[in-house]
């Protein structure tokens, strides 16, 4: 395992294993979304499939999603750590989905279209963390 993909890890271990302190830094927002699978591939993305619309570029094996844009406006912003119900691991949002979509999350398979195809489509429920601001007074 590559040190600073270690290090990442851990973090965000750490981070939820200590939600009753982080819960006074962040404000969890939680949602009942529908959840799909893609893969870097030119006809299920456009002609450069390994770069997300935030300009990312997708590796294999990465734990990444994609989301619609209802809700980026909902907090679930790029580099955002999503927890995924069903799954053991945090994502990161670094890609966002086609306008006509609401309310759900593409999660990435790398090339695995075997494996995408296994995942379907179903309802999920995901939370993530919303920092709070220090206001200035």
């Amino acid at each position: 395992m590559k040190p600073k993909l270690y290090i990442k890890m851990l973090l965000i271990a750490f981070l939820y294993s200590c939600k009753g302190k982080v819960e006074k830094e962040c404000d969890f927002k939680s949602f009942k979304v529908i959840a799909s699978a893609y893969n870097s591939l030119a006809y299920q993305t456009n002609s450069n499939p390994h770069i997300t619309a935030f300009g990312d570029s997708l590796k294999p094996g990465l734990r990444y999603i994609a989301v619609s844009r209802d809700l980026i406006d909902s907090g679930l912003v790029h580099n955002t750590q999503v927890k995924i119900e069903g799954f053991d691991s945090v994502f990161i949002v670094k890609d966002k989905m086609n306008r006509r979509w609401r309310k759900r999350i593409d999660i990435y398979m790398g090339m695995d279209i075997k494996k995408a195809r296994n995942w379907g489509k179903r309802k999920v429920n995901i939370e993530y963390c919303i920092p709070i601001k220090d206001s200035i007074n």
